[in-house]
């Protein structure tokens, strides 16, 4: 049976299709306490993830609604609850690189990718997708909590082909993560992504891609496997996928660091706020640039840049042509 991330995108438009014509707009329902509120619900009210550190980039935990403030659109909004999130269900998309540019370097990529799995996932609660990408983007395994089944198909992948990285990212954001943890759902939704950043395969543009990977609301972990100690071309696309989205960028200096890249990311998923308001403008269908900014001196707010202002019959609209142009 194929894999491949095209099967989904044709069962995921039927499948959702389906449910749209059948079920009303799911009623929104007021967060518990200690678990986060969700992501975003079709009401006056949208939600923000967000990471807090210190100038050396290290964690910061402490802080309190107080010490926060929302703008959009360079206006103050009214915020109307405020989480420290550590427990929170995890719904990630590990995406690897599998391209000839990388065939020398598949085993650092395979071994570290199972440890980063193992660590980060707690089986009943959390469950992952594991996707490769050369010159088409595949599914090799879908979401679950087996770790035996993601390790082992971690195994079973091979180098080969050229780079289909923003396809990748497109359908693992559309078609599995969106269908896996719907936007009204409390789930924290994330993909990691090991490549250097290069893409000469897609059929969908880079910009297409960032706005598709908005919608989704998926904060974007990138590691790149460039370790020649200077930036490239492919590192910047990178950094701009983690910056518009509240990810992080990393560069292991050596192969052997990969591993400690992946740790970092594993508590950042455990270690998040997330702050809620109510936007003083209209629900238009637009996307709107949002800042969390905090009182504190000498601290940095890692957050998405922006919100769809769903519409109250709002759905993901319908699938864009390719672009001709990268």
């Amino acid at each position: 049976m194929p894999r491949t991330f095209f099967v989904w995108l044709t069962m995921a438009v039927v499948f959702a299709g389906v449910a749209l014509a059948q079920q009303p707009a799911p009623a929104p329902s007021a967060p518990e306490q200690g678990e986060g509120p969700p992501i975003r619900v079709l009401v006056e009210e949208v939600t923000i993830p967000f990471i807090v550190t210190d100038g050396r980039n290290r964690l910061i935990t402490n802080l309190e609604k107080e010490d926060f403030e929302v703008i959009e659109d360079k206006q103050p909004q009214m915020v109307t609850s405020f989480a420290r999130e550590t427990d929170v269900p995890l719904r990630i998309g590990l995406l690897v690189d599998t391209s000839n540019s990388i065939r020398d370097r598949l085993d650092f990529e395979q071994r570290a990718g199972a440890e980063f799995l193992r660590n980060v996932l707690r089986p009943g609660k959390d469950k992952a997708m594991l996707g490769s990408f050369d010159s088409m983007a595949e599914l090799v395994q879908d979401f679950t909590d087996d770790l035996d089944k993601l390790v082992g198909a971690m195994q079973t992948m091979r180098a080969g082909g050229g780079t289909a990285l923003y396809d990748a990212i497109y359908f693992a954001s559309r078609d599995r993560l969106m269908q896996e943890a719907p936007l009204s759902s409390s789930f924290r939704r994330a993909l990691v992504v090991l490549s250097d950043g290069e893409d000469n395969q897609s059929r969908y543009s880079r910009q297409q891609t960032l706005e598709m990977a908005r919608r989704a609301e998926v904060m974007i972990y990138t590691v790149s496997t460039n370790i020649r100690g200077i930036r490239m071309p492919g590192d910047k696309v990178l950094t701009e996928f983690t910056n518009e989205t509240g990810g992080r960028y990393i560069q292991p200096q050596t192969w052997e660091d990969l591993g400690e890249a992946f740790d970092s990311i594993s508590t950042e998923l455990r270690s998040q706020y997330s702050i809620s308001f109510r936007p003083s403008t209209p629900r238009d269908g637009k996307y709107h640039e949002i800042e969390i900014v905090s009182r504190q001196k000498g601290v940095k707010v890692r957050a998405r840049r922006g919100y769809f202002a769903t519409r109250p019959l709002g759905a993901l609209p319908p699938a864009e042509t390719p672009a001709s142009r990268r």
